[in-house]
């Protein structure tokens, strides 16, 4: 699973790197050529970029970075507008590391797009690692080269994760007698509980598909009589859209629902670009989605909102949205069932939190989202998660409340451990 890091507080110190020249997509070096310099020198620096750009220094700090780290360590320095989505990121480091090998891969391009992505950490380690190097709040090539030992003290954390459960199930096991009933019911009741958050989201989830479909059906193209430009647009609209539906078919976790999302947010903005370039428009900029409805596309511009009762932030529209904003009237917002009741999807709870997440990406979690998920998915998210909702829910509710002691399990509850599930 790829992870996009882009925070502005890691832009603002020491980025020669950052500065790099922009480039066209037309420039972003084969794959080939990448995977060969990664088994020979385990760094990638697209030739493009000067020792002006990227120092001699920097460069030899990464060289020594990869060669001294414990596991394998992979980067790739590109310059700035290379790849300029999280999706086009991803989609090539998937072509690079299956011809590398597993490793921690680390992709920086210009000041855009900086991802990290370790297949020797766990969903949760991979999470955890984002977050410690986000606290961390250095330079680009700083943060690159501190991945290795910060990979490895996430190994050592997972461990030892994995030897406390471990214990904490065999003092169970031996201190409370019947208790594999009381644990049974407690995995059954999670089960159904997540089979349940995951129908309700690939039910969402197919929706903004079929939406995608319909306007890729009903566009009148004939891509015979169209420019090299807008078939290549269009065909990556198609890819996308049938990529997004095949994920849609095999996830069996409610997190994985990001994949799609991702893949609709390419797909729509490519359907943007066909229509621009059939018109004989200008491109539009690449801009995340209308933050009320993703379904609306790409936004048009940020807007002041706030939720009810909440506070001011600046959100990206579509151009029927913002002007409800603009004019006092409310925005067409996603809207969802919970519980029987509609509510925007933004509010919905940690389940919908990867839907948003394959959208907008972990830069608009960071900045955007914070405080408006409404106490229950930031809790998940920032907090809540596995440790405090399994274990403070299931071994709470039916320790305590079956044993009648009451109380002691369920302290572990609500919300003070586990990490981004978004």
């Amino acid at each position: 699973m790829m992870r996009r890091l882009v925070v502005p507080a890691l832009l603002a110190a020491g980025l020669s790197a950052a500065a790099m020249a922009p480039a066209s997509a037309d420039s972003v070096p084969a794959s080939g050529e990448v995977v060969d310099a990664l088994r020979n020198d385990n760094v990638y620096i697209d030739p493009d970029i000067t020792t002006d750009q990227l120092p001699q220094a920097e460069r030899d700090a990464l060289a020594d970075a990869a060669d001294s780290a414990a596991n394998p360590t992979y980067y790739v320095v590109l310059p700035s507008g290379t790849l300029n989505s999280e999706a086009s990121v991803n989609n090539y480091i998937q072509d690079i590391q299956p011809e590398v090998g597993d490793g921690t891969y680390a992709v920086l391009a210009g000041s855009d797009e900086l991802v990290i992505n370790s297949t020797e950490l766990t969903a949760q380690g991979n999470d955890e690692l984002e977050q410690q190097l986000l606290s961390q709040g250095e330079g680009q090539i700083d943060t690159l080269v501190a991945v290795p030992d910060t990979v490895e003290e996430r190994q050592s954390a997972d461990a030892a994760s994995d030897v406390f459960g471990t214990m904490l199930l065999g003092l169970l096991v031996v201190g409370v007698a019947g208790g594999g009933f009381f644990l049974y019911r407690g995995k059954k009741r999670r089960d159904e509980q997540k089979a349940k958050e995951l129908a309700e989201i690939k039910q969402m989830a197919n929706e903004d598909v079929v939406r995608l479909g319909e306007d890729i059906a009903g566009l009148e193209i004939d891509l015979s009589k169209v420019d090299e430009d807008t078939r290549t647009d269009y065909s990556r609209a198609m890819d996308s859209y049938d990529r997004a539906k095949a994920t849609l078919d095999t996830i069996s976790e409610p997190d994985q629902v990001k994949q799609v999302t991702n893949a609709l947010e390419d797909g729509r903005y490519h359907m943007v670009a066909t229509r621009a370039r059939m018109n004989g428009e200008p491109l539009p900029e690449r801009r995340q989605p209308c933050f009320f409805n993703p379904q609306h596309g790409p936004s048009q511009q940020d807007v002041t909102w706030a939720p009810p009762g909440g506070t001011d932030r600046s959100v990206p529209a579509c151009p029927s949205c913002a002007q409800a904003v603009l004019s006092g009237r409310d925005p067409d917002v996603r809207q969802v069932e919970v519980d029987g009741r509609r509510r925007p999807y933004y509010d919905a709870g940690p389940a919908y939190a990867p839907y948003a997440g394959g959208y907008f990406g972990m830069d608009m979690m960071m900045g955007m989202f914070t405080g408006m998920m409404m106490g229950s998915m930031m809790g998940s998210m920032m907090g809540g998660g596995m440790l405090g909702g399994d274990m403070g829910g299931d071994m709470g509710g039916d320790m305590g409340g079956d044993f009648g002691g009451g109380g002691d399990f369920g302290g572990f509850g609500g919300g003070d451990f586990g990490g981004f599930d978004f």
